[in-house]
This record gives C-alpha cells, structure tokens and sequence, in this order.
C-alpha cells in the first residue's frame, strides 16, 4: 500500500466563511495545534495579488507576507503550503521556495487555461516548491480530456495531481472512475489528491473510498477543520484523522483539534453556518453551479420543486459557470404558459364592474390599521381582493396568485370545504387539482423592461386595467425598505433588500400608478411608500 497523508486547507477553503479573517492569534493557533496534531500537510491560505496584506488574513498578496504572518512559527515535521488560483498572482510575487515559509504551492484552474496554466506551474516549480496540480471541476472533464491532461501533468512532473471535486458531485464509483483512470495513466512517483465537498454528504466517505484502494503511489486527502468551508463545506479533518487512527495506527492527536474546533473555529460556525443544506443539494442534484440556486431562491416566487424543474434544463456547456442571461431565459420559459384568458377576463369583468374593489395586501399597515380598513368595508362593502396570502382580519372575496410558492401556503386553506374564495392565478401557477377559477395569462403581465419583471401589485393592476375597472382602494401596500423595519406583518414572507433595490421597486410602482391615472384611479387607505 502507498503512503496516506492527510491535508489540513482549514486556513484556505475555510477563509471563504469569514474572508480569510481569522485574526492573528487564532492563526496561530489553528497552525500550532495542527502542528501538533501530527498533519502530514497544511494548507496556510491564498496567495492573491488583488488583496492587500493584513496580519489578521490568510489571503496574502506575496510569498513575503506569508512569512510575515507566520514568522517565527515552527511547521514541524508537516509540508507548508499555499494555494494561488491561476491568473491571480504574477510569478515576480513568488520568491524562491529557499526564501519562502512555504515547502510548496497548490494551483488551482479551469479547464479552458489548461495550457497556460501549465506553464505558470512549471515556472512554480522551477522555483524549488512542491507543486500541486489541482484542475477545478473535476466532473466537467470526459475521459479522452482528462487523459490529455494527464499527459500533460506527467510531462510537467509535479508533486501530486489533485480530484478537485469543487461541487461536491462525485459518488463512490465516480471517484472510483476517476481515481483509476489518473493512476492508471499517471506516472507511479506523481501523488494523487482528492478534495472533496460536502453537498451530498459524501466527503467522508468517498475519502474513506480513496484511502482504501489499493496503490502504490502517494495519496493525498483534503479536509478541514470541523468541516469549514464555503457552503456545504468540506470532509471533516478530524474524522479523517481518527479513521486513520483506528485502521492503519498512525498518530494523530485528536484532542489538538478539538481544542482547536473549541477555540478558533466554533465562534465562526454559530455567526456562519456551514454544512449541508438543500440549496447545495440542488446544485449537487443538477450538476451545477450554485449560483444558480441562490438566484431562483432569491426571486421568492418557486417553490423547491420548480427551481429543480428548472436546473434540470440547463445547458451542459453553462452548467458549472454560472450564465445570468441563460438562467433568466429559462426561468421565464418555466413561468410562460401561455393560455387564452379571454372567458376568464370576461367573468371577472362581469363580476367587478360598478362595484367599489379593496386590494388587501400582506404589508405591516394592513394589521396596524385593521381597524380603518374593517371600517371603510364596513361603510362601503367592497369586492375584497387579497394578493398572495389570506388575510385574517378581513374576509376576501378574491386571492390573487401570481407566486406559486405563496400558493404552497394557501393550498390547504383553499382546498376546505367552507372556503368560498374565488382564485384569480396567473397561467404560472399550477393548481394541485383541478383548475382555479379565473386564469391570466402570465406574460401578458410582465414588464421585461423593468428589474422587477413581475410584481404581483402592478400585475393585479394591469388585470383591472384590462377589464375596464377604473377605482381601486389599497390597504397593506407598505412599499419598501431595507432596514430594520419588517416588510410584511408574516415574516414568513419577508424579503431582504438593499437600499438600491427598495428604491427600484417602490418607484417601479409608483410610476406604473402615475402613468395609469387616467385608466385607473389608485386610492390608498394604509399609509404607503407608493403614495405622494
């Protein structure tokens, strides 16, 4: 059997949760106990021209601030490295290995810089380091492109040749796949790598996989501590370390990294959360970027099912960087169904027509002010119109449901046998069973000019607009903001915005208003944002 040997990147890929401020003391004391836990090999941070030097950081702009930050501290019987990612950092910012606190260098890139980044890790290397090859995205190579570089890696004679696996896709007969694919074509004295993620939980165990197969050669294992790293975060060091205890007598102290999980890295996980999560599993489950993930989150308007639905469709060649234009091409693809709403509009014009509306909306006024709005219903009997949710202190007549995740909340209200609620839904939302009874088409409401394509209060209003309504009452229509101050009376409900949007969207409304005045009049019952 080769030689095991386990890599602590606690200091690196765990820099992502905090932007590499760790602060000074507890660097050192994320080092020293690492020293002497017994780490075959610890990863110290990025080398980054981009960001100025800082003390406190492990992100550093040369060699030379390396040796500033861990000036004095003894490395032990563990290899030192970095890790710089292609294009972020001139060679001139590298002295030589014989001046530098480091024994060796990790880079990382894409596949599309193959070639010149080769050559950037042959000059790495002509620099007396131990260079670490470390193609990203690992399962965006076929096998005829991964034996290309392969070639190029024996040419190169590199330390070791890293299974980056940046999405935490691989499982155990993927890694299996690739793992035998590189030893059998790479030269027996270059080590393997493998670093892994955690969105299918699967970092632990596909190490324990690697660890197992029988080789000759050097094998190299990520983790870090306590798991620490951006999202789903990394295969756990001190597992791996008390697997390799328990199977193959080595030494590693354990209780070196629980004091340090207890003193330095603890405090980080309660501000910032890391580990396996359902948005990391659907970039896992889809092969993608997760980006993408946290853009469709964002919109508020799918439900888990429909964001899957749609990274299913994106193209392979887009899926693991992320593509803006692409993934909003789809989003709308998903959310035009396009129907014929012409009997719908005519009942609902049939319906509102010569009688005074309310549009109830789910804003902090609307529970503030019940009692005003319970009044003016009181004295005026209005067709009441709720958008997107069910309010309690008045009874709706209509919901409007242009979001089909705020329809996931309703669901069971609505399927009661005493609920006498009418639906009006955009052809976006698909109804559980059966059919609602009044269906608009979608994109007929849309904005596409606009940053907010698809605000559900100007939608309502287009509606109405269409079927010849010309007076509405608001109550609930708080617009927005973005400090502490709640949006929503239901947190549950709560969008976070910066001041930029806030602004966008408060002034989308208010235009959409001004500029339809004389179609329809727009009365405000609760104080808003819209109203001057």
């Amino acid at each position: 059997m080769g030689v095991v040997k386990l890599l602590d990147c606690t200091l690196r890929d765990g820099g992502f949760v905090n932007d590499w401020e760790f602060g000074h003391d507890d660097i050192v004391n994320i080092f020293e106990r690492l020293v002497s836990s017994g780490m075959d090999v610890i990863e110290v941070g990025f080398i980054d021209e981009n960001r100025k030097f800082d003390m406190n950081r492990t992100i550093m702009p040369d060699t030379a601030s390396i040796n500033k930050v861990f000036e004095g501290l003894n490395p032990g019987n563990a290899m030192i490295v970095g890790m710089i990612d292609f294009g972020t950092c001139a060679l001139e910012n590298i002295s030589p290995c014989s001046e530098s606190f480091l024994d060796g260098i990790r880079v990382i890139f894409k596949q599309k810089h193959i070639h010149e980044a080769i050559e950037y890790c042959r000059m790495i290397k002509n620099k007396g380091y131990q260079l670490f090859v470390q193609p990203v995205s690992i399962t965006g190579y076929s096998d005829e492109e991964m034996l290309e570089l392969v070639n190029i890696v024996n040419e190169l004679a590199p330390y070791a040749m890293s299974i980056v696996d940046t999405y935490g896709l691989l499982h155990k007969n993927n890694l299996k796949h690739y793992f035998n694919l590189i030893d059998q074509n790479l030269s027996p004295e270059i080590g393997i790598g493998y670093h892994s993620h955690n969105n299918f939980q699967l970092g632990y165990s596909n190490a324990i996989e690697l660890i197992t197969i029988e080789t000759d050669r050097t094998i190299t294992i990520d983790g870090s501590v306590y798991g620490m790293g951006k999202g789903a975060g990394n295969s756990n060091i001190e597992l791996l370390a008390m697997y390799m205890n328990d199977n193959y007598g080595t030494n590693y102290d354990i209780s070196q990294i629980l004091e340090l999980i207890d003193v330095s890295i603890m405090q980080w996980f309660l501000k910032f959360p890391w580990g396996y999560s359902l948005r990391y599993y659907l970039a896992a489950l889809n092969d993608c970027h997760p980006k993408y993930v946290m853009y469709l989150t964002q919109k508020r308007t799918l439900s888990m099912k429909s964001i899957n639905e749609i990274l299913s469709t994106i193209e392979t060649k887009k899926k693991l960087s992320f593509d803006q234009d692409h993934i909003d091409a789809l989003y709308m693809d998903y959310q035009q169904k396009e129907i014929d709403d012409t009997k719908s509009l005519k009942k609902l014009s049939e319906t509102l027509i010569g009688r005074p509306i309310l549009i109830v909306g789910p804003g902090t006024s609307a529970d503030k002010f019940s009692d005003k709005i319970q009044q003016y219903v009181g004295e005026n009997k209005p067709v009441i119109i709720s958008i997107n949710y069910n309010p309690t202190k008045v009874d709706a007549d209509f919901i409007f449901l242009s979001n089909a995740k705020r329809y996931i909340r309703l669901v069971n209200r609505l399927n009661s046998p005493d609920c006498n609620v009418k639906v009006i839904a955009t052809s976006n939302v698909t109804r559980v069973n059966g059919t609602f009874d009044y269906t608009i088409e979608y994109s007929s409401l849309l904005d596409m000019d606009c940053s907010i394509i698809d605000n559900s209060l100007v939608m309502l209003l287009k509606v109405l607009i269409k079927i010849g309504v010309k007076e509405v009452n608001l109550a609930g229509f708080d617009g927005y903001t973005s400090n502490d101050t709640p949006n929503y009376f239901d947190m549950a409900m709560e969008y976070v915005f910066t001041d930029e949007q806030a602004n966008d969207v408060n002034n989308y409304v208010i235009n959409f208003i001004c500029e339809n005045s004389n179609e329809l009049n727009v009365k405000f019952i609760t104080p808003s944002l819209y109203f001057k």
